[in-house]
């Protein structure tokens, strides 16, 4: 069995059928700001310009630590996408960003652990 180099391992774990990298996007709103939108009655246009703009395959909204917090499956062709889906949020929301690589079960089957 030839032996593959680690970027190719994770190219396997990672990539999807579309043969792009799928990432949970974590995005911890902090309250100041997130009160201020909603006191200006903002909170659903700068959301939603945010997600016109990053483009997710799924959006979910819940809290965290006690902060609104969003968690976003995006897929990306490359590591040089990742600064155009977290500045949008870092600008408009101040927020804090975890970006994890993910996968689903049939990309772990691929991987032939």
């Amino acid at each position: 069995m030839p032996r593959h180099s680690r970027l190719e391992f994770l190219s396997a774990l990672y990539m999807n059928k579309e043969n792009k990298m799928r990432f949970l996007v974590k995005v911890n709103w902090p309250n100041e700001n997130a009160n201020a939108h909603v006191a200006s009655g903002k909170v659903g246009e700068t959301v939603q310009g945010i997600l016109e703009k990053i483009k997710p395959e799924a959006v979910y909204f819940g809290l965290e630590g006690g902060e609104r917090t969003m968690f976003m499956i995006v897929n990306l062709d490359e590591a040089s996408q990742m600064p155009s889906v977290a500045e949008p949020m870092f600008l408009e929301l101040d927020a804090r960003i975890e970006m994890i690589p993910v996968m689903t079960p049939e990309d772990l089957a691929k991987a032939n652990l």
